[in-house]
């Protein structure tokens, strides 16, 4: 299915006995009862040659207290560049030679089919809603200065997730805001939401290095490049009035594409593609220490109005 060869993939535990490289999806073991299915097999004889592999595509705010895990796993497959398998939720690929634009299209040509019909300056779509987190901040001033579309449970506007591109794909701007700021935590708020559907996103998370290092450079907006959310919503405005302007944020479509994981069978199939050149010997005897805490972040400041 996804082209990648030597790979046998199984959910069967009786093959535990035998198996090169055994998965722990943190979400499960988190919650799991010492007793339960779906806690660690600590009672089993571990092959002296198996590897496990901690595996967690959430934050180090939502993933709880990691010292029970120190010493037990040898590979980490995260959205981290620094994990032994790194699954960042979405990344860009040369653009097929069928798609590919002319070097000589400017950037507001590229940009042309994805800026018609657009109805909406900016939207946001958030089910987990905390008041006190950073992003919460941000939306609640920048509402008060130009209007968002938002959509999620904690405002009762759920979204089919067949609907979910093509609503965000009617704005101009998409809130890509990140529930923490962390070590290269760059969801699918970004890969998917914002530039799979066609909008700019506006973007709260990382330091913008972080954001470059890993995003079509020009593709987006950092909310803290601005010293005052005021002066980000005034820049909102006027992006979406010059059609020029807006045009810039799309010049990397002309030789890049979005590409996301098909399903986690594709993410998990990651590990067969580096397992040749896997560490053989290493033991995280600190996992709470390497996925760490959530770095400081800076929210531009108010200026009153």
């Amino acid at each position: 299915m996804y082209n990648i060869t030597g790979c046998f993939l199984s959910d069967d535990r009786s093959a535990f006995a035998t198996a090169d490289v055994v998965v722990f999806h943190h979400h499960e073991l988190r919650w799991a009862p010492p007793s339960s299915s779906r806690s660690l097999p600590l009672h089993l004889p571990r092959p002296p040659s198996q590897r496990w592999a901690w595996m967690s595509l959430e934050p180090p705010v939502n993933s709880g207290d990691l010292r029970p895990f120190n010493g037990l796993f040898n590979l980490t497959v995260s959205y981290r560049r620094d994990a032994d398998v790194p699954i960042p939720y979405g990344r860009t690929v040369p653009r097929s030679a069928g798609g590919r634009r002319g070097d000589d299209d400017d950037d507001a040509a590229a940009a042309a089919p994805l800026v018609r019909n657009r109805s909406c300056l900016a939207s946001w779509v958030v089910s987990r809603y905390k008041p006190t987190q950073a992003r919460a901040e941000v939306f609640r001033r920048l509402r008060r200065r130009v209007p968002v579309e938002v959509y999620g449970r904690w405002v009762q506007k759920p979204l089919a997730e067949d609907r979910l591109l093509p609503t965000i794909a009617r704005c101009y701007f998409y809130l890509a805001l990140e529930n923490s700021n962390a070590t290269d935590y760059i969801s699918e708020k970004l890969w998917r939401n914002g530039l799979g559907a066609g909008a700019v996103p506006v973007v709260l998370g990382p330091s913008r290095a972080t954001y470059e290092a890993l995003a079509p450079r020009g593709s987006f907006i950092h909310v803290e490049d601005f010293g005052s959310v005021e002066a980000l919503a005034d820049h909102l405005r006027r992006v979406a009035s010059d059609g020029e302007e807006y045009g810039k944020y799309f010049g990397w479509r002309r030789t890049q594409e979005v590409k996301t994981y098909g399903d986690w069978r594709e993410r998990l199939c990651q590990i067969c593609v580096r397992y040749p050149g896997l560490p053989r010997h290493k033991v995280y005897h600190h996992l709470d220490a390497w996925l760490g805490g959530p770095l400081g972040r800076h929210v531009p400041r108010s200026t009153g109005s």
